[in-house]
């Protein structure tokens, strides 16, 4: 990994050079020849604020992106939010009541044995987990799901982890399934954003085999924070336009983020500004996998002989063979020409060998060089040679002394 940061006096300096390292990234990956596309990601453990990855699509990817297929949103899933359809509450309800749900203990029974009130987008999921050693209660539509990495964000939490059985019933009272939080005071309740403002709602009643019909979240539940907690699934509307998203597999080959004033602050690195008050050093920090980057550049471009190298990215852009290496004529005149091409600084390799022709074009198509000259016995004497470039692998025969110039042209 090649790692950069930014050591800025104020927000301004860091929002210059957030912007610059963005624009040079973009430019290194498109030399790359990579489709690295900027979505917007989480910063995660190392925290900060605005964070964007360059995500090359890819089957292999170890991270999902969401992407609009009708604008340019584009996130990391654990970042990523979509629009919500309109959902129709009673304005006004009961004091919520219970109901037997013997045996009943997920979503989806629930909503089979009551369906007519309590289809899964009527329901609390009651989710417990334990927050930096704190037993925190997250609340979720019955048919949505928590995306973990928001909540780690939002509640800057730095040990995250699930409560265990013992741990729910003690704090609860009751098992998983019959979950929930009305009337639940002295623990901390994480709420997603859609549920705020929802009525007639559906819960458990932290008793084993009963539940709680017209809940009103904001009445009945003592919400301490309301956040995005949910993850975005394939085909719900962009938050932007309302376009369908899409999700999709990537690697991630760079990662930039504002990191701000956090580390300088625990380090005590103070700077003076310009009317001599004392500032903590506002950083950024910029990252790209040079090895992920080349593992890219390979698995996006390649065929069944090799590598296709980009230009400029490979070990050498051309390779200069000869199919007589025990000619003397075809020696003098690839010796001369891989000079030459030298000279005109161009990356060049010369391939010399005592092999078979077939044997040296593999090696080269293999290892993926962009361009091959050829130099041969009736090519010298006809004053020629042939040019391949490996994305093609379509030859063409060029005047000898036109050879360098043509190279050049094509190596930009």
């Amino acid at each position: 990994m090649k790692d950069s940061y930014s050591l800025d006096v104020d927000a301004a300096g860091l929002d210059a050079a957030f912007v610059k390292h963005h624009e040079a990234y973009v430019r290194i990956f498109e030399r790359l020849g990579i489709k690295a596309v900027p979505v917007e990601a989480s910063s995660g453990i190392m925290g900060g604020s605005e964070s964007t990855e360059f995500m090359v699509p890819s089957p292999a990817g170890e991270d999902w992106v969401v992407t609009c297929q009708s604008c340019e949103y584009a996130a990391n899933v654990q970042r990523a939010t979509s629009r919500l359809s309109a959902v129709e509450d009673p304005v006004e309800v009961a004091a919520p009541s219970r109901f037997e749900t013997p045996g009943i203990r997920t979503i989806r029974a629930l909503a089979e044995a009551f369906g007519d009130i309590a289809p899964p987008e009527r329901q609390i999921k009651t989710l417990v987990y334990v927050l930096d050693g704190v037993p925190t209660l997250v609340l979720m539509r019955g048919d949505h799901d928590l995306q973990e990495q928001k909540l780690i964000d939002v509640t800057k939490t730095a040990d995250l982890r699930p409560a265990g059985e013992e741990e729910i019933v003690d704090l609860l009272g009751a098992h998983a399934g019959s979950l929930g939080s009305v009337g639940v005071t002295g623990h901390p309740i994480v709420a997603d954003l859609s549920l705020r403002g929802r009525r007639g709602l559906v819960t458990g009643a932290n008793e084993d085999d009963w539940h709680l019909r017209d809940v009103d979240v904001e009445r009945d539940i003592a919400v301490t924070q309301w956040e995005d907690l949910r993850a975005v699934k394939a085909g719900e509307p962009c938050v932007v336009d309302g376009g369908a998203l899409h999700l999709w597999k990537g690697v991630e080959v760079g990662h930039i983020f504002k990191l701000g004033t956090r580390y300088s602050e625990a380090m005590g690195a103070f700077v003076q500004d310009d009317e001599g008050r004392s500032r903590p050093i506002i950083m950024g920090s910029y990252g790209i996998g040079l090895e992920r980057a080349m593992a890219t550049v390979v698995e996006s471009s390649h065929d069944d002989r090799g590598i296709i190298w980009p230009v400029g990215v490979g070990p050498w852009d051309v390779v200069v063979t000869t199919l007589r290496a025990d000619d003397e004529a075809v020696r003098r005149a690839a010796e001369s020409l891989y000079a030459d091409l030298r000279s005109a600084g161009i990356q060049v390799i010369y391939d010399d060998r005592v092999e078979r022709p077939g044997v040296k074009f593999a090696d080269a198509e293999l290892i993926g060089i962009p361009f091959r000259v050829t130099v041969g016995p009736r090519g010298v004497e006809a004053g020629t040679v042939e040019l391949t470039p490996r994305s093609t692998m379509e030859t063409e025969e060029v005047a000898l002394a036109d050879c360098v110039g043509i190279l050049s042209s094509w190596l930009g």
